[in-house]
């Protein structure tokens, strides 16, 4: 077996490299995504801290 062979799957490289690319896409979403999500926290949560600091200074 040599690499054009594996590389062509028996005729099914297209929906088994396919799939191996969507699957590697949604690992990345899922473990990006979260660290997104954190980012956004944090940046919303000082805003509002900082709200919250303005109105007790008055």
């Amino acid at each position: 077996m040599n690499l054009d062979q594996f590389l062509d799957m028996g005729g099914y490289a297209l929906y088994v490299w396919s799939s191996y690319g969507l699957a590697l896409v949604l690992l990345l979403w899922i473990f990006a995504k979260p660290l997104l999500d954190k980012k956004s926290l944090l940046k919303h949560l000082r805003s509002k801290f900082r709200q919250l600091d303005r109105q007790q200074e008055r």
